[in-house]
């Protein structure tokens, strides 16, 4: 499989535990850790609601702790020595609403063992504390500047932990792809990564009008009012209680339950889109979907596979062709598996145990139906090679099950 690598035994991994990459006051950007800062990783996870995609990937099987001192992140190695290995940077999605990377769903050993890289999942903030728009209160796009200080965390201690720090990979999952394809035009990214990998982005939910945003911050901010509190003192329980009044007031008035209360906000982070080109030349892209991708939102109208097609196919092909016209190296995919027993298809994050996590973290998922853990295990080894070829040479690994994923 061309660019998997043969890789050490899963045994012989090194796991970096907790590492704190940035410190950060509520509503405030990150700032990197320093030599000063010797408290241990608190193990926080960004305060958030259940998930609304767990009747589909089913709860996480692993608790954390939920706090605002969750600016962290996990490194996966095979060696730490000089080895000048591929980074893999890994965003999870969950709606800017919800999720970590320190979830066991987001595991990066499976891919560090076969393909002799370095993976690093990143926690940042979300919801309201990561996304809320408000003048006075807080500018936006935070978890946004979380990424990008994590990516300056890669940039100056990856080496350390065997990596090369100018064989940076991105790769997303829905809101983490949305977050990689922001970071590709935004001016403080540039030089941090070369290749980027999308997977299930949807492109009408990138970014949000400013105006819109202020006007949803100012309905949480009345919520939090009428119960006596503000933004900046409000207690978690009071802070996810107005996020869930947010995204009942977002559902009203967008109809559809696919956009999020609080997301990025056009015009932050120093992006430049009359200058997509000059972000985005050279960038070798990995795109694609799954091909069942709505079925995991029952509460849209219309028929799912037309649904795929206007939220996914059609405009993330509108986006590879803007970015070959920009001068960036584009490759592209859709994931046709369906699991046997499964009601739910190729649908939204199927790919996410054939890529990252272990059998105990993905068990009982409810997208995988009947499939036995070694089936899962043998197309994930493939589709594990098909990136790992992406992310040595900027071009994607052969598909060796033929039927399950396409190249497009």
């Amino acid at each position: 499989m061309t660019g998997s690598g043969t890789g050490p035994a899963p045994a012989e991994l090194i796991r970096s535990g907790l590492i704190r990459y940035a410190t950060a006051e509520r509503f405030g950007r990150p700032r990197a850790v320093t030599l000063r800062d010797t408290r241990p990783p608190s193990g926080e996870i960004c305060p958030q609601p259940p998930s609304r995609l767990d009747a589909v990937m089913g709860p996480p099987r692993d608790s954390r702790p939920q706090g605002e001192d969750c600016l962290h992140l996990t490194v996966t190695t095979p060696g730490m020595d000089d080895g000048a290995r591929p980074v893999m940077v890994w965003f999870h999605g969950g709606g800017f609403s919800s999720g970590a990377g320190l979830m066991d769903w987001y595991d990066g050993g499976a891919l560090a063992a076969q393909g002799d890289v370095v993976v690093v999942s990143v926690n940042y903030r979300v919801g309201a504390l990561g996304y809320l728009c408000l003048d006075g209160v807080s500018e936006g796009n935070l978890g946004l500047y979380d990424q990008l200080e994590a990516l300056r965390w890669v940039r100056d201690h990856i080496a350390a932990y065997g990596g090369d720090p100018g064989g940076v990979t991105v790769f997303g999952q829905s809101a983490g792809a949305i977050s990689v394809r922001l970071l590709m035009e935004t001016a403080g990214a540039a030089g941090l990564f070369r290749r980027a990998v999308l997977q299930s982005a949807p492109p009408a939910i990138t970014e949000r009008p400013r105006e819109e945003a202020e006007a949803l911050g100012r309905i949480f901010a009345e919520h939090l009012a009428a119960h006596g509190e503000t933004p900046a003192s409000a207690g978690h329980a009071a802070l996810l209680d107005a996020q869930r009044e947010t995204a009942v007031a977002q559902l009203l008035r967008s109809g559809s339950t696919l956009e999020p209360p609080f997301s990025p906000v056009d015009g932050v982070c120093g992006q430049d889109g009359a200058d997509f080109g000059g972000h985005v030349r050279g960038l070798d892209v990995l795109y694609g979907w799954n091909a069942d991708d709505m079925t995991a939102f029952p509460g849209e109208e219309g028929d799912p596979a037309e649904l795929t097609d206007r939220m996914y196919a059609v405009p993330l092909t509108e986006l590879g062709d803007r970015l070959v016209r920009a001068g960036a190296r584009v490759h592209a995919y859709r994931l046709d598996w369906r699991p046997a027993g499964s009601p739910f298809g190729a649908t939204h994050c199927l790919e996410l145990p054939l890529l990252l996590g272990s059998r105990e973290a993905w068990q009982g998922s409810p997208m995988l139906g009947d499939t036995p853990w070694h089936e899962v295990e043998a197309l994930g080894a493939a589709l594990r090679a098909t990136w790992l070829g992406f992310v040595r040479t900027g071009v994607p690994g052969p598909v060796s099950w033929p039927g399950t994923c396409a190249a497009l």
